[in-house]
């Protein structure tokens, strides 16, 4: 399944009292989430990408073909436009076994690929069940598996981690991570949850009373202050990027080394020295000292720069920063009392203090 290009959109629409504007390009390979409150445009610009509704006016355009030209009253059909899409509920053929359902509507040309998209799912073995037997993770795997098979330019994905429980939730978000480096389409994820978004992402676009409020690259709008609050406020969280370079066995830890070669003690992974990984660091575990300490419990004390210092409009207690961290940055937030009885400015070293526990990998 490779294709090029990407998806490039114009619209307007109105759903009786929404309304929703969106102009945007959407790269041609990775993860596009589509991030926001409930009731921000997000499922329904889904919808139109999918051709499950009409927009008022504009246009929508995938790999260079036209899917919708309100002027010239082109409009593409959901069934023509092969795109593969994943709603929040399965929606499996409860008649048919999961083999059957994988195989429903799949081109004869994808057949040499049915094993590779069901081992990348890890659902062969539910292959002669019915969906009746399956937990709700599993039938979404089927579902995305499905999806796969149809030989999609574009997979849509709904807020597919809905309704799952925190064990069926990771599992389900860890094969879509294995997912979205394997194949070479691109892939658009509605979700309202930070922590998702974070780790599953590339690219962002921020969605706000059914207009785009940001878009760009999920690492650029993290940095930014003003995003804060959109961003899910205190579950808002920084991607990092490093290298595993050695495990400590006997305390169960593993040594990670940042681009500027400071380096992060976590819990151990298994993971095999040499390997990249993300990491997730929530804002709320970032606390700042003027200088390094060994009198601390804090293991990971990182020197960083203050780059940018930000009092969020109508909150006059609280201060957000931004920290150079060599290529990459971190964000705290902490009270401007705090702030000026440190006597902190901008372009400052200051030592970050980072909790063990806030990191969470994921394959960079």
């Amino acid at each position: 399944m490779s294709h090029a290009g990407g998806l490039i959109l114009n619209v307007q629409h109105r759903l009786g009292q929404f309304s929703l504007e969106a102009d945007l390009a959407l790269p041609g390979r990775g993860v596009t989430a589509l991030f926001g409150a409930s009731g921000s445009g997000k499922t329904s610009l889904l919808r139109l990408i999918a051709g499950l509704d009409r927009p008022v006016r504009g246009h929508i355009a995938l790999d260079g073909d036209t899917l919708v030209d309100t002027a010239s009253r082109r409009f593409v059909p959901a069934h023509r436009r092969r795109l593969g899409v994943v709603f929040q509920e399965a929606r499996l053929f409860p008649h048919y076994r999961v083999s059957g359902n994988l195989t429903y509507g799949m081109p004869a040309r994808m057949t040499s690929r049915f094993e590779a998209v069901v081992g990348l799912l890890g659902i062969d073995h539910l292959l002669a069940r019915y969906p009746a037997t399956l937990s709700g993770g599993e039938a979404r795997r089927v579902a995305i598996g499905r999806a796969l098979l149809s030989d999609p330019r574009l997979l849509l994905m709904d807020e597919p981690l809905t309704g799952l429980d925190g064990a069926r939730k990771r599992e389900l978000l860890r094969y879509i991570q294995r997912l979205a480096g394997e194949v070479e389409i691109p892939i658009v994820y509605v979700s309202h949850e930070p922590a998702e978004l974070v780790e599953i992402a590339d690219t962002l676009i921020l969605m706000e009373q059914g207009r785009v409020r940001a878009q760009g690259k999920l690492d650029e709008l993290m940095e930014r202050c003003d995003l804060t609050e959109a961003l899910g406020g205190f579950d808002a969280a920084m991607p990092l990027e490093a290298e595993v370079r050695s495990h400590d066995e006997a305390y169960g830890l593993t040594r990670l080394e940042l681009d500027d070669g400071q380096v992060l003690t976590v819990p151990g992974l298994s993971v095999p020295v040499g390997q990249r990984i993300r990491l997730r660091v929530p804002v709320r575990e970032v606390a700042l000292a003027r200088a390094p300490s060994a009198g601390l419990s804090y293991r990971n004390q990182l020197v960083t720069v203050i780059e940018q210092a930000w009092v969020p409009p109508g909150d006059a207690a609280t201060i957000e920063l931004r920290l150079r961290l060599g290529s990459q940055a971190l964000r705290a937030r902490l009270t401007r009392k705090s702030y000026d009885e440190l006597g902190l400015v901008v372009g400052q070293e200051v030592t970050a203090l980072v909790r063990t526990v806030a990191f969470a990998p994921r394959d960079a």
